[in-house]
């Protein structure tokens, strides 16, 4: 396995990432429609685009199995492949933010109890809750930072 920082954020990269980002949300968010995945799905590869620091794990075959994006020490995302789950990956790409970015907030939907467990695990802690998302649809957010 393979974490690096691409140069290039070409297409074929975005498409590979915005696959693992479909996979790991039909997975992990359960609270969400399909139609309300597909319609967030139009804007991941901007996110992906956009986003200062997008750090990828690649396996073997150097092929995409995880990936997070930072910026100005907050954590904005961190999707996992669904084969690579539970094999410490996402644990290796925290520390890496920390590290190599000082990451020290996040924010994780309320509803992916899974997720807020990792990053408590990892030495983060609730300071406040929204009741809507970023984009303003009612899926409540809690937002985290390192203690």
């Amino acid at each position: 396995m393979h974490i690096l920082e691409p140069q290039k954020r070409n297409s074929q990269l975005i498409d590979q990432l915005s696959a693992v980002w479909e996979a790991s949300v039909k997975a992990t968010h359960l609270f969400l429609s399909a139609d309300a995945i597909e319609n967030i799905k139009k804007f991941v590869p901007t996110a992906l685009e956009t986003v200062p620091h997008l750090i990828v794990a690649e396996n073997g075959d150097y092929v995409p199995i995880a990936f997070m994006g930072i910026k100005d020490k907050k954590l904005e995302m961190l999707f996992i492949a669904l084969g690579e789950r539970g094999k410490g990956l996402g644990k290796q790409l925290i520390l890496y933010g920390i590290k190599k970015f000082s990451v020290n907030k996040l924010a994780v939907n309320e509803q992916n109890s899974l997720a807020r467990g990792f990053y408590e695990h990892m030495g983060f802690s609730v300071y406040k809750r929204m009741d809507f998302d970023e984009q303003g649809n009612p899926y409540p957010l809690l937002y985290m930072k390192r203690t």
